[in-house]
């Protein structure tokens, strides 16, 4: 990860990761009662009970001690990946010490000894989740889970590491977390804190009161009918179903006391009274609120919009008949957006043909800027996706109720069995119109850096909403990366429970489109010139976007 200074982001392009396998987690403790209120109905699911996880060294069995390595063998900052013969960990030495964690990154198990040490962190070389080495807490996101921690000790000139086999298998560490102290006992119509959506931000805010001993009753409620999932693999993984991509197993929700409460939509809050209103009138008392409802996806104002096969990938299902649809067919994506170039690019393959429509001259021109833009769009040339720029669709005709042809404004006609629409989101923050929130021109929520609204108890993260950025001197940004929203969803748990905690970390985001993956560290809007080392022909380079 690169520090980078106010005015400068720093982008590269490496070959991406392979993708982990979904490990299964055994939650601790026994799992109680969760409610899931659909459509105003409760259902209580008791899920099987799980026996106590023991202390991980408890078991003499469990545990093994190897030496590694002598104590020469490693240099001030640097990072080795040793075997134990059970499974790996990895050493590392900084400042004269040794210290030993997991060596996978629990994200997507990215091999961390290829990542970055500074400062008793280590950062993930994918995606830049970001480790403390003497704790193995996960310190900056993306992911969930921290690394497991193991045991050092030098004799006679050798380092030997002492570790459970069970933590070197799994390579992920879950922190301790309170539950709730009597769930029995509430009223289904009230709350200590209520979530409204279940993102990456709702999530980890939750997660994140849970591991700092918060033992009353915590609520989520989303309009999605899936427990929280990677939202950001829907255009990447577009077969993926639902359980592949969950962040959590059912289960951990259980074993927390963590509710959610899915196909629920909050339609008003009155702050004075502290109360959320639902769709079908069901209403929630909270003590502490937090918003983070995310983006929704702008449509095409055309004719013809409604019909079928015409697609915003919102969930698994999208995602998924869009791929089932469009192979060996005719595919138009309409918007050079993040989400339409990843579209563009798993089709690619897939689809008959792949055509992209777009308003600008090159793709992510906002983001990346011209050059960098036009190397993009050449990668994507050689791999059969045809650009249709500077234009926008003016007509979707069907045939047998069914989407047939789109028209650009340009006159050109384009053969289309499906169309995918990618051109930007607005904030879905509607419903708080009326309740006294502080909402920009724009529609997103103004919070401070400590992710707290205008209104005392009522905090909001993720996609919604503008915060002040430390890197650029406090301005108020928004900032809708799926790393950021973690971020976010923490620093509001954290000042729910009064920690006085201000947001300060640095934006970063990833795509990965035909064996390049695209890293961008920073926040580079306003730019005014590039500086590009490497090789952009080969997209083996670094880009600098400077003021």
């Amino acid at each position: 990860f690169w520090v980078v200074p106010t005015v400068e982001v720093k982008i590269e392009v490496v070959i991406p990761e392979k993708e982990r396998s979904k490990e299964e987690m055994s939650p601790n403790g026994k799992a109680s009662p969760l409610i899931y209120k659909v459509n105003g109905t409760a259902r209580h699911y008791h899920l099987e009970e799980h026996p106590i996880a023991s202390n991980p060294y408890h078991n003499p069995k469990d545990v093994i001690e190897a030496s590694v390595c002598h104590v020469k063998d490693l240099e001030n900052g640097q990072m080795r990946e040793v075997d134990l013969g059970c499974g790996k960990a990895l050493l590392i030495k900084e400042s004269g010490e040794f210290h030993a964690v997991g060596h996978k990154c629990p994200h997507y198990g990215a091999p961390l000894v290829k990542g970055v040490l500074s400062k008793g962190r280590v950062r993930c070389p994918w995606h830049g989740a970001c480790f403390n080495i003497g704790t193995g807490d996960i310190e900056d996101f993306p992911g969930l889970d921290s690394l497991p921690r193991f045991q050092v000790k030098i004799e006679k000139e050798k380092v030997y590491i002492r570790a459970s086999k069970q933590a070197l298998q799994t390579q992920r560490r879950t922190k301790m977390m309170a539950k709730c102290i009597s769930l029995s006992n509430y009223n289904l119509s009230s709350t200590n804190v209520l979530v409204i959506g279940a993102g990456a931000a709702g999530l980890v805010c939750a997660e994140t009161l849970r591991q700092e001993g918060f033992s009353d009753r915590i609520v989520m409620c989303t309009m999605d009918r899936h427990l929280p999932y990677d939202r950001p693999k829907l255009s990447k993984s577009m077969d993926s179903h639902p359980e592949q991509i969950a962040l959590r197993p059912k289960e951990f929700f259980c074993t927390y006391d963590i509710e959610v409460l899915t196909e629920m939509q909050v339609v008003a809050v009155d702050v004075k009274n502290k109360i959320a209103v639902f769709k079908d009138g069901f209403k929630m008392e909270y003590n502490k609120l937090l918003i983070a409802t995310g983006n929704m996806p702008k449509t095409l104002s055309c004719k013809g919009k409604e019909m079928e096969n015409v697609f915003n990938i919102r969930t698994p299902e999208d995602a998924n008949r869009v791929v089932k649809l469009a192979t060996s067919k005719n595919v138009v994506i309409v918007g050079a957006s993040f989400l339409g170039m990843e579209v563009a690019a798993y089709l690619a393959e897939r689809a008959h043909s792949v055509s992209l429509v777009e308003l600008e001259h090159v793709p992510f021109k906002k983001f990346f800027g011209d050059r960098v833009g036009r190397a993009v769009m050449k990668m994507f040339e050689n791999n059969r996706v045809k650009f249709y720029m500077q234009t926008e669709v003016s007509e979707l005709r069907e045939q047998e109720g069914k989407l047939k042809e789109v028209v650009l404004k340009s006159g050109k006609v384009l053969r289309a069995d499906v169309c995918v629409v990618g051109v930007g989101a607005v904030p879905a923050t509607g419903f708080l119109k009326q309740s006294g929130i502080n909402i920009d021109s724009k529609g997103f929520i103004v919070v401070n850096k400590m992710m707290q609204t205008n209104i005392p108890g009522v905090f909001a993260a993720g996609d919604a909403v503008t915060f002040p950025l430390a890197l650029r001197n406090n301005k108020k940004v928004n900032v809708p990366h799926w790393q950021m929203a973690h971020m976010h969803g923490r620093i509001a748990a954290l000042n729910m429970l009064a920690h006085g905690t201000e947001i300060s970390t640095v934006p970063y985001l990833w795509t990965a489109m035909f064996g390049k993956s695209i890293r961008y560290a920073g926040h580079g809007e306003g730019f005014d010139d590039v500086v590009i080392q490497g090789d952009l022909d080969e997209l083996k380079f670094v880009a600098f976007y400077t003021k």
